[in-house]
């Protein structure tokens, strides 16, 4: 299976391309200009691997929560690039991407992703690692105050993202002993986006690229993928 991923959704720019379950990534923290790396770190990757564009099977592509901006760039990118080359899209849910991204890294299974979203509002998640090594959402990605979250039941989870950055003393005062540990300046990265991608197509969960929408959450405009992937 080959599949090029993108996330532009965070300060955290990236491309990564899975073939046949080895990845490798292109990856840069920037607060601007992720509309012109983006694209140079797609060609460079297929450029290396001496792969063409339309020999991929599918895209994939960070579909938000995130930066309102950041998130139409992928899409945007991704629909733009999936038309040119006939190919079918994989969205993924950028908190499941930040959750597979801790699991990769430290191994940790419960995970409750968040963005700050501003306005005293952030993006919610809560995931558990499946048997298969994948990040499962527990509840539907959700925008809350921090005062209102969803809390998860039993102990041991793991708070990451920047929105445990902005409102961790809330959060954590919100879970207390079920709280293990907390990671406030993780990114997602297209890496986790090309894995999950990669399970979504094995699942049938492509779409053609007409349907490869942002997911923004706070102005309701959202599309639900049949594994919370």
């Amino acid at each position: 299976m080959k599949i090029l991923a993108i996330d532009t959704a965070t300060e955290a720019c990236s491309a990564a391309l899975y073939l046949d379950g080895e990845i490798t990534l292109r990856f840069r923290v920037e607060s601007r200009g992720h509309s012109e790396l983006i694209l140079p770190m797609m060609q460079e990757l297929l450029a290396e691997a001496g792969i063409a564009l339309v020999a991929l099977d599918a895209l994939a592509f960070g579909r938000g929560p995130g930066s309102f901006t950041g998130v139409r760039i992928a899409a945007g990118v991704v629909q733009g690039a999936a038309f040119g080359a006939d190919l079918p899209v994989v969205p993924v849910s950028t908190l499941a991407a930040l959750a597979q991204r801790r699991y990769r890294e430290q191994g940790d299974k419960n995970l409750l992703p968040a963005y700050d979203a501003r306005m005293h509002e952030l993006y919610w998640g809560c995931y558990r690692i499946g048997d298969n090594g994948l990040a499962y959402s527990q509840i539907d990605d959700r925008l809350a105050h921090p005062e209102t979250v969803d809390l998860p039941s039993g102990e041991g989870w793991v708070g990451i993202g920047s929105g445990w950055a902005s409102y961790g003393v809330t959060l954590r005062a919100r879970l207390g002993s079920s709280l293990a540990v907390l990671d406030g300046e993780l990114l997602c990265s297209a890496w986790d986006i090309a894995r999950l991608g990669a399970a979504g197509f094995e699942a049938g969960d492509a779409l053609p690229a007409e349907l490869a929408l942002p997911v923004y959450l706070r102005d309701k405009v959202a599309v639900k993928q049949r594994p919370r992937l």
